[in-house]
């Protein structure tokens, strides 16, 4: 699967930065945040590839927060793919994640699956309302979760209940949450720079 993506060109040997759009935005939503975070990374934002009447998403779903399991699956498997090749393109050794809504959604669904291709994520309002199997290959793993109390897309409960998953695996989990919803608050900015400080 060849995406439709952006890509910044990073410093020989840096960091890869993949980044991932919520439903409604490309893959410039997020691009130039790569290189804002981690000087010199190389950036890759692929396009989703589903049309929701518009709104671009990475997988379909039927309802709000009632996900398409096949088509989720086969689009994470395709997107695992894409990626490996971008990293084989680039021989970075340190591979960082970073998706928002929708986007935090396909990369949690591809750490689940394969916990080996991404040594650091950011979770901006996850929703992963499917039972989750044990993963120890998430041990270890940096990741940072970031939402609102008072998110009526991804809501509170279920959020708390996906950390408390990820802290089972044994992955280090960062938190940052706002008084909100689901929009991105600065002090969202404010934890993903001190996440990478």
């Amino acid at each position: 699967m060849n995406y439709h993506a952006a890509r910044t060109q990073g410093q020989p040997g840096a960091p890869m930065v993949f980044t991932f759009h919520g439903t409604g935005g490309d893959e410039h939503q997020f691009h130039r945040l790569g290189t804002q975070l981690i000087r010199g990374a190389h950036v890759v934002s692929p396009r989703g590839e589903v049309n929701e009447g518009g709104a671009l998403r990475y997988f379909r779903r039927s309802a709000e927060g009632v996900y398409d399991m096949d088509d989720l699956a086969r689009r994470r498997d395709e997107l695992i793919r894409f990626i490996e090749a971008e990293i084989a393109r680039t021989g970075s050794k340190r591979i960082v994640g970073i998706g928002y809504s929708n986007g935090a959604n396909i990369l949690a669904a591809m750490a689940l699956e394969r916990p080996d291709v991404f040594d650091e994520m950011v979770l901006l309002h996850p929703l992963i309302p499917w039972t989750q199997a044990p993963q120890p290959g998430l041990a270890g793993r940096r990741i940072l979760v970031t939402a609102g109390e008072r998110d009526p897309i991804c809501p509170e409960p279920q959020t708390r209940a996906f950390i408390a998953y990820l802290e089972a695996q044994g992955a280090r989990v960062t938190q940052a949450w706002h008084p909100s919803g689901h929009e991105i608050r600065p002090m969202e900015f404010d934890a993903l720079k001190a996440f990478f400080a």
